[in-house]
């Protein structure tokens, strides 16, 4: 009997489950809508102070003050609090701006031709030439020179309206390389009770050859006209990618892709976040330039994370937000618009968010829309009402087979009654066992029935002739109803 149930309850949930909608979907690939709200512009900035002792004439304090930009590319932020992984080369500037300052400010004092490059260079005249030389760093205490610099670099987030002052941040950590990846943190923190959206991070670089992925980044600082840019590459040939970087190969050799990344890279998608095509997670950086276009591993992104004791991860917005994608991207339109206004509720400036809510509506109960299809068709038969009915009377005839058959076991049958022996007579002897003396049933004796013999009345008799009493010889009047008797 258990095992029937057990059928009819597989059965039941069978045809349940194949009469209700999916109710879940798996997140698509192939995009970069996770990455892309984390997304900053980063550019980077030398701020020098310099002040020249003239000594040579009249004594003279002469100060100048430049910004020397050296970096600008992209950065991914990783956590709510605004950390960024970038590149060393956008947080650090690998020449040496103090030499370029001198340069500058002795040839425009002293009207003499120096290139203001970063190059140390002599002149002609030995009292210019030696005070130019104790200008150069380092500082010394004959210096004709004071030089402070600075480093400004400025985070311009994916937002709208555009941001024109970003947010400042600092380096905290970067690798000796240029193409090595950094750890930025904003200078003051940031505002707003649930950060910024962050990008997640893939476990490990595909090892497969010709693998897609995308490239998402800023060309320029983000504003109305300047959009972030995605690009389609593929993996070449190699394991995970390390310090040297991972090339780029189109498996159908239509795009030299080296060629198109690097072009790209020159233009500001440098350390732009390399996005896996399976679930939308970042596997790298865009690394090197000109005609040769690379990426660095996720390994080396989580590398100098945890050297930076900076434990990436994910907020509430970005919750919400894959929430939202989730069903934007599985077609169902009129679910997914309310999970982007929650997020524009935590960050208003949530371009990606802002932009996929405007097709959400435009397309909510639509024919696209998969939430109204499956409402509209459920009438008509696509979700019919005979499985339940089916279901619910197989279950219901399981359960009354398996009680009946349940009560049936459990129902002793009752034993035939015996005749109850007669009631034991006195013990013949003291000293023995008393016994039970059983006599044996009599027959039940048959008595003939006796034929009434119809006698004649006796004449002697009266009854009362109102109500039938009978009465006594010497009555006047009936002792039950008082009628008088008559003579």
């Amino acid at each position: 009997m258990a095992r029937l149930i057990a059928l009819a309850g597989g059965v039941a949930v069978a045809l349940a489950l194949a009469a209700m909608p999916v109710a879940a979907h798996e997140h698509p690939s192939g995009i970069t809508d996770l990455v892309s709200p984390a997304l900053v512009r980063v550019e980077a900035v030398s701020h020098v102070e310099i002040t020249l002792l003239d000594h040579v004439g009249e004594l003279q304090h002469v100060e100048r003050s430049d910004d020397i930009p050296f970096g600008q590319g992209t950065g991914t932020v990783v956590s709510p609090d605004g950390t960024i992984v970038a590149l060393r080369r956008l947080a650090v500037n690998p020449d040496d701006v103090a030499v370029y300052a001198a340069n500058k400010i002795f040839a425009e004092h002293h009207d003499v031709k120096i290139p203001a490059d970063y190059e140390k260079h002599k002149l002609s005249d030995d009292v210019l030439n030696r005070h130019l030389q104790a200008c150069y760093p380092p500082k010394s205490a004959t210096a004709t020179c004071i030089i402070e610099v600075t480093t400004e670099i400025t985070a311009f987030p994916n937002v709208s309206p555009a941001s024109a002052e970003g947010f400042k941040v600092k380096c905290i950590k970067a690798g000796p390389d240029p193409d090595s990846p950094a750890v930025l943190v904003p200078v003051t923190p940031v505002a707003g009770g649930v950060g910024m959206p962050t990008a997640p991070l893939a476990d490990k670089v595909p090892d497969q050859e010709g693998a897609p992925t995308n490239v998402a980044g800023f060309l320029g600082r983000p504003g109305p006209t300047v959009a972030h840019t995605v690009a389609i590459a593929h993996l070449s040939k190699g394991g995970a990618a390390g310090e040297s970087g991972r090339p780029f190969a189109d498996p159908e050799k239509k795009v030299d892709e080296p060629v198109k990344l690097g072009g790209l890279a020159d233009k500001g998608l440098v350390g732009a976040p390399v996005i896996g095509d399976k679930d939308g997670h970042v596997i790298g950086l865009l690394v090197g330039g000109g005609k040769d276009g690379k990426m660095i591993g996720v390994r080396e992104i989580t590398g100098i994370l945890a050297a930076a004791k900076v434990v990436p991860r994910r907020g509430a917005i970005d919750t919400a937000f894959e929430a939202a994608l989730t069903r934007y991207h599985t077609k169902y339109y009129t679910e997914a618009a309310p999970g982007f206004q929650r997020v524009l509720e935590l960050y208003p400036g949530n371009v990606v968010a802002a932009a996929l809510l405007k097709t959400s509506l435009a397309k909510r109960g639509g024919p696209e829309d998969q939430g109204t299809r499956k409402a509209a068709s459920r009438p008509s038969g696509s979700t019919p009402l005979w499985p339940f009915i089916l279901a619910a009377g197989i279950l219901f005839i399981a359960a009354a087979g398996g009680a009946y058959l349940l009560w049936r076991r459990r129902t002793p049958e009752k034993p035939t009654e015996l005749p109850q022996p007669l009631a034991a007579g006195p013990s013949f002897d003291d000293g023995a066992n008393q016994t039970v003396a059983v006599r044996r049933s009599q027959p039940f004796q048959v008595v003939p029935q006796q034929q009434q013999v119809m006698t004649a009345p006796d004449p002697g008799v009266k009854y009362c002739t109102s109500c039938g009493m009978r009465l006594g010889p010497a009555h006047r009047f009936c002792g039950y109803c008082g009628h008088p008797i008559e003579t």
